[in-house]
C-alpha cells in the first residue's frame, strides 16, 4: 500500500511514519523543506495548496495533518485512477472556539469548519472515502505550541507559573492520534466521520500545568496565578492572549465514544516525562 502524508514533520507524523513503516506501507512524506533520508520514508519536497511532486503511481490513501484549508483547497483539484482514502485532522477548536469572545478564534473555528466541509465535498466529487479527526490539546512530541513552550520556558527560567483553572483538560497523545489514522485506514466504517478524540483522562487545567511541572528534570519555583488576578487580567491583556485566560475556566473536552465504537481506539490517560519536551531529531 502507498500512503501520501502530508505534514510528516509533524508531531503526529513524527509517530505515524515510523508505523506505517513497520506495517510494510510504502511512504511518500511530503514537506516544505528538504528533509535528511529517514527509514521507511521516501520525503519529497512541496507545499499545498499549489506545489505538490507528481508521483509514479497513485497513492491509496492520502493523509494529512498540515492546515486543513489548503490541504481541502488541493484535493478540489487532484484527480485520482483510482479514488484513495483519505484521512484528515482538523481541531476540536472548530467546536470549542466557536463561540469565543474574540473575533478571530470565532473566525478560526468558521475556517475550520469550512474546511472540514470542503474536504467532504471534494471527496464526494472524488468517490473517495474520507475521514476527519478532532484532536484535542495534542502532546508528546516536543513539537506543540501549547505545553511544550511552557515547559521549555520554566527549564530556562527556574520559575513555573501556575493559573488557576477550573475547567477540565482532555490532553491526547500524537501517537493516539497516529494510531486512530491506522485504524481508520482498515476500518470503512468509519468514512464519511469527524471524529473527536481526546486523551484519555480529563482533568482540571491547573492539575494539567502541576504534572508539567513535575515532570521536569529540575526544580522550579512554582507561582500561582490566582483566579481572581486571571479574571481582573482578561480586561487587560492583549487581545490574543484574552480567549486562553477566559478558557482556563471552560471544559475543553472530547467524547471518545464514537472514537472507540467504530475503531477501538482508547487513548492513553496524561502520564508526561521530561523526554515529551525534547524535539525529536531528524533523521
Amino acid at each position: 500500500m502507498s500512503i501520501l502524508v502530508f505534514g510528516a514533520s509533524s508531531q503526529i507524523g513524527h509517530f505515524l511514519l515510523p508505523r506505517l513503516h513497520r506495517l510494510g506501507a510504502a511512504v511518500y512524506a511530503i514537506s516544505r523543506r528538504p528533509r535528511a533520508p529517514r527509514e521507511g520514508a521516501r520525503w519529497l519536497q512541496g507545499q499545498l495548496p499549489d506545489v505538490v511532486p507528481d508521483l509514479s503511481t497513485t497513492p491509496a490513501a492520502i493523509v494529512s495533518f498540515g492546515p486543513i484549508g489548503p490541504f481541502a483547497a488541493w484535493l478540489a483539484t487532484a484527480r485520482f485512477a483510482t479514488p484513495p482514502r483519505v484521512i484528515a485532522t482538523s481541531s476540536m477548536s472548530a467546536h470549542t472556539k466557536r463561540d469565543s469572545t474574540v473575533a478571530a478564534e470565532r473566525a478560526l473555528a468558521q475556517q475550520l469548519r469550512d474546511g472540514e466541509h470542503a474536504i467532504a465535498n471534494a471527496c464526494a466529487h472524488l468517490g473517495a472515502p474520507w475521514t476527519i479527526f478532532r484532536p484535542t490539546l495534542v502532546y508528546g512530541a516536543g513539537l506543540d505550541q501549547s505545553l511544550t513552550p511552557i515547559a521549555r520556558r520554566a527549564l530556562r527560567t527556574h520559575v513555573f507559573p501556575l493559573p488557576a483553572g477550573r475547567g477540565l483538560r482532555q490532553p491526547v497523545h500524537a501517537d493516539d492520534i497516529a494510531l486512530a489514522v491506522i485504524a481508520a485506514l482498515r476500518q470503512p466504517a468509519s468514512a464519511g466521520h469527524i471524529l473527536a478524540i481526546g486523551g484519555g483522562e480529563r482533568l482540571l487545567a491547573a492539575d494539567m500545568f502541576r504534572r508539567v511541572r513535575d515532570s521536569l528534570p529540575t526544580r522550579t519555583l512554582p507561582v500561582p496565578l490566582p483566579a481572581g488576578l486571571l479574571h481582573a487580567a482578561q480586561h487587560l491583556a492583549p487581545t490574543r492572549l484574552r480567549g486562553p485566560l477566559h478558557r482556563l475556566d471552560c471544559d475543553l473536552v472530547a467524547d471518545n465514544t464514537e472514537l472507540t465504537r467504530l475503531l477501538g481506539v482508547v487513548p492513553r490517560p496524561f502520564v508526561v516525562d521530561a523526554d515529551m519536551w525534547l524535539a525529536p531529531r531528524e533523521g
